[in-house]
């Protein structure tokens, strides 16, 4: 997940003459990576994550700050630890990994440089995100504070913006975040790459503006998919994706159930009426989508207005 950087000079990076064994390398890590995208670090969550006693714990914190005594800093009101002004990582970030990490799990991924048992490759990401922003947002989060953002839009261009970060989510291609937009009063989500800067807010931050109360998220839509009826062998696509009598069910948040039905590129059109060579799947109940905003990203969706206008 992160190698640290081998290097017998600079601070903040560890030496190769520095003896330490691969179970406390992968706790330093675990500490630098959950102080820095959480925004927070007690003792007792390397206590916890890796079953250690409390002196353990406390000799990991200080190795630690030994090696990068400009890291952290000891918040005595919240009794944790927090990134300082001047964090520099001592270990590398690898943007999928990390990502992954926060999906799953923290402190489950160490990279520790194996070699793999068979060959195995994915696609790949084209869509970075700058980490220092991905930090920014995460911690916000966690401590549920707003951020001021410089946001670049496809139809206004860059523009600064209030959010209140609620949730980060991966839609297969790349990530957003998903977030409480002060200026236009309602949940919207942000793409991560498309933000060049975050800046926490010292201020409260209001239940409306909470996940609680976005109800795109909380709403829960039963999607039915079953083979294109252009298909000549549904029997294959059955067999894809491992269907119960021709059907495969699934349950999305609202918020999310464009994306997925644009990942796996499924017709959402009440006649099938897209090409089932690029649209194996057809979404057999399109009405599940009445009143879901990101349905406008599902292929050849039409809403009950403008079904209503074309009868």
């Amino acid at each position: 997940m992160l190698r640290a950087r081998a290097t017998g000079s600079g601070k903040g990076h560890l030496s190769n003459e520095m003896e330490m064994s691969q179970t406390q390398r992968e706790r330093l890590a675990f500490l630098e990576l959950r102080a820095f995208f959480t925004g927070e670090l007690r003792r007792a969550d390397l206590e916890a994550r890796f079953g250690i006693k409390p002196a353990a714990a406390s000799r990991d914190l200080g190795l630690y700050r030994e090696v990068a005594p400009d890291n952290l800093d000891y918040d005595t009101a919240s009794r944790c630890y927090r990134p300082g002004i001047a964090f520099k990582p001592v270990f590398e970030f690898q943007h999928e990994r990390v990502l992954s990490w926060l999906l799953e799990g923290f402190g489950d991924g160490l990279d520790l440089g194996l070699k793999q048992a068979a060959p195995c490759e994915g696609p790949g990401h084209l869509v970075k995100p700058d980490l220092e922003v991905l930090g920014a947002i995460s911690r916000s989060l966690c401590a549920k504070k707003a951020l001021r953002i410089s946001y670049l839009s496809l139809s206004s261009g860059s523009k600064r913006r209030e959010i209140v970060p609620v949730a980060l989510v991966d839609n297969g291609l790349r990530w957003h975040v998903r977030a409480y937009d002060r200026d236009r009063k309602r949940f919207s989500d942000f793409v991560l790459t498309r933000i060049a800067k975050a800046i926490e807010l010292d201020e409260a931050v209001t239940d409306y503006e909470m996940l609680g109360a976005d109800a795109q998220w909380a709403r829960i839509v039963d999607l039915e998919l079953v083979p294109h009826p252009g298909i000549a062998w549904p029997k294959a696509v059955e067999a894809d994706y491992g269907m119960q009598d021709g059907v495969l069910k699934i349950k999305t948040r609202a918020a999310l159930a464009g994306y997925v039905l644009r990942r796996w590129s499924i017709d959402s059109s009440p006649d099938h009426r897209l090409d089932s060579a690029s649209h194996h799947l057809w979404l057999r109940n399109p009405q599940t989508l009445y009143g879901v905003e990101s349905a406008a990203l599902a292929p050849g969706y039409l809403d009950a207005a403008t079904v209503a206008g074309k009868a």
